[in-house]
C-alpha cells in the first residue's frame, strides 16, 4: 500500500454523481441542494464524475462523453462556473463530507487544449497522426508518458485542483505509469495532506490482453504502491458470471479469499454492485428481497463501499454517458433508510484491520470478519432458507440490521432468507 494510506477508508462510503444527470438542471448549484439527503445515506465522500469541458470533435451522442476531456484546468460551462464549483466543494465540506473528482489522464478529446498546445505529449500512429491504443474509444486520443514534460503539466494540474478537493478517482489508472502516480501523490500531499487516491484498475482479463499486445498496464499489486483504494475488477467477472447463472457463488467467494491472501496487509478494494460503466444491479436482481441481501453484503465486504446515484431508488436503467438522462426518483421504491442503517454498521461495527473469510453454502454467502470480535454476515442471494454453520458459541445474538434475535444452536443458524449481520465478543 501507499506509505500513508488511511486504513479508516475501508469503513467509509463513496457516493458517485454524474452532474449532468443527477438533477433536471444538471448543474453544480442544483447538486448543492441535494447534499443533505446524500449525507443522510451515510455518505463520507462524494465522487464527481468528470467536471471538465467536453470535446466536440468525434464526440459520441449529442452531448459527448465526460471522459473525452477538452481542458483539464477548467470546468464544464454547462455545469456552471469555477466559482460555482468552488462553492459546491465548500458546501460538501460543510455537510461533513469530502469531495473527489475524476482524473482522466490516459487520454483527452481530439480537440483538447493539450493537443493544440503540446502535440508532442501524445501517442502517434505510424502515419504521425494522434490515435488511441483501444480502438473502440473513438472519441479520444492517448497521451504518451514517455515525455517527461507531460508529467510536469499533469502534476501541476492535480496540485491546482487539490486546493479545492480532497481526492482523485483516476480513470483507467492501470494504463498510466505507477511511477507517475507516486510522484503526483507526493506533490499533492504538500498541498492536500491525506488526499485520497482511488484507482480504476482494469479487469484482469483486459489487463492481460493489452499487455500481450505490448501495451503498458500495471498489475493491481503494483498500483497499490501509489493508491489507497483500487477497483475490485480483478474479481468482477466472476461476480457477474454468478449474477447471470454461468458460475456458482463459490467461485466468487473463493476469489475474495484469494484477495485477502495476496494483497498487502492494508489493501482496500472498492466494493460496488454497480457503477457508471456497468449495468444496474436491478437489471440482474429482480427480487427486492434478494436485492436487500446483495446490498447488505456490499457493506459487509472488506473495503470502501460505493453507491452509484439512483441505486437508492432501485433504478434499473443505466444513464447514457453521452446524453442527458436524469436519474429517476419516482420509482415508488426507496432504500435510503436501509442504506443509512448499513452505513452505520460499516462505520461503527466493522474494523478496518479485520481478517476476512468468505464461503458459499449454495446461494447463501457466509462471510466472517475477525479482529478482537467476530462479525458474521449471512446473505441469502436467491431467497433461500436453510441452516448455515458459524464459529461462535451457541446462544442468542442480535441482527444489527433489523434488531431481531439470531439463535445459534449446535453451531448453526436457521436463516429465513433475510440478511443477517451480528457480532460475537467470544471467539469459539
Amino acid at each position: 500500500m501507499a506509505d500513508n494510506t488511511d486504513p479508516k477508508l475501508k469503513n467509509q462510503v463513496i457516493y458517485s454523481v454524474y452532474v449532468r444527470n443527477h438533477t433536471s438542471e444538471g448543474t453544480f448549484r442544483a447538486l448543492t441542494g441535494d447534499l443533505e439527503r446524500i449525507r443522510s445515506l451515510g455518505t463520507d465522500i462524494i465522487w464527481l464524475m468528470p467536471v471538465h469541458p467536453i470535446g466536440t470533435k468525434d464526440k459520441k451522442g449529442n452531448l459527448g462523453c465526460p471522459y473525452a476531456i477538452r481542458d483539464y484546468r477548467d470546468v464544464n460551462p454547462f455545469y456552471g462556473t469555477l466559482e460555482d464549483f468552488s462553492d459546491l466543494c465548500d458546501q460538501i465540506h460543510k455537510h461533513g463530507m469530502k469531495v473527489m473528482i475524476d482524473v482522466v489522464y490516459n487520454h483527452t478529446s481530439p480537440d483538447s487544449v493539450l493537443w493544440n498546445t503540446h502535440p508532442e505529449f501524445f501517442y502517434k500512429k505510424p502515419d504521425g497522426s494522434p490515435g488511441n491504443r483501444i480502438g473502440e474509444w473513438s472519441d479520444v486520443i492517448d497521451l504518451d508518458y514517455g515525455v517527461p514534460e507531460l508529467w510536469d503539466y499533469q502534476i501541476e494540474t492535480l496540485v491546482q485542483w487539490a486546493h479545492l478537493v480532497d481526492g482523485f478517482r483516476c480513470d483507467v489508472a492501470s494504463f498510466v505509469p505507477v511511477e507517475f502516480w507516486k510522484r503526483a501523490r507526493a506533490a499533492v500531499e504538500k498541498v492536500r495532506p491525506g488526499c485520497i487516491w482511488l484507482a480504476e484498475t482494469v479487469h484482469r482479463e483486459f489487463g492481460n490482453a493489452v499487455r500481450a499486445n505490448g501495451m503498458y498496464s500495471a498489475r493491481d499489486t503494483e498500483a497499490f504502491e501509489a493508491f489507497d483504494i483500487e477497483y475490485d475488477y480483478d474479481v468482477r467477472s466472476a461476480f457477474e458470471a454468478y449474477l447471470t447463472g454461468k458460475m456458482p457463488l463459490a467461485h466468487w467467494t473463493d476469489l475474495l479469499n484469494f484477495q485477502e491472501a495476496v494483497y498487502p496487509e492494508n489493501y482496500n478494494k472498492l466494493r460496488f454492485l454497480e457503477n457508471h460503466d456497468t449495468a444496474r444491479i436491478t437489471s440482474f436482481v429482480k427480487n427486492e428481497h434478494d436485492l436487500m441481501n446483495f446490498t447488505a453484503m456490499l457493506y459487509f465486504l472488506k473495503g470502501t463501499a460505493l453507491l452509484y446515484a439512483g441505486q437508492e431508488w432501485e433504478n434499473d436503467h443505466t444513464p447514457s454517458l453521452f446524453e442527458k438522462e436524469p436519474i429517476c426518483r419516482s420509482t415508488g421504491k426507496d432504500l435510503s433508510t436501509f442504506l443509512a442503517a448499513l452505513g452505520h454498521i460499516k462505520h461503527e461495527k466493522l474494523d478496518a484491520d479485520d481478517a476476512f473469510f468468505a464461503e458459499a453454502q449454495g446461494n447463501i454467502a457466509v462471510m466472517k470478519r475477525v479482529s478482537d470480535t467476530v462479525k458474521y454476515g449471512i446473505f441469502s442471494l436467491r431467497s433461500e432458507e436453510g441452516k448455515v454453520h458459524v464459529d461462535v458459541p451457541d446462544g442468542s445474538y442480535t441482527n444489527l440490521i433489523d434488531g431481531k434475535e439470531v439463535l445459534v444452536r449446535q453451531g448453526e443458524i436457521q436463516t429465513d432468507g433475510d440478511p443477517v449481520i451480528f457480532t460475537s465478543s467470544v471467539k469459539k
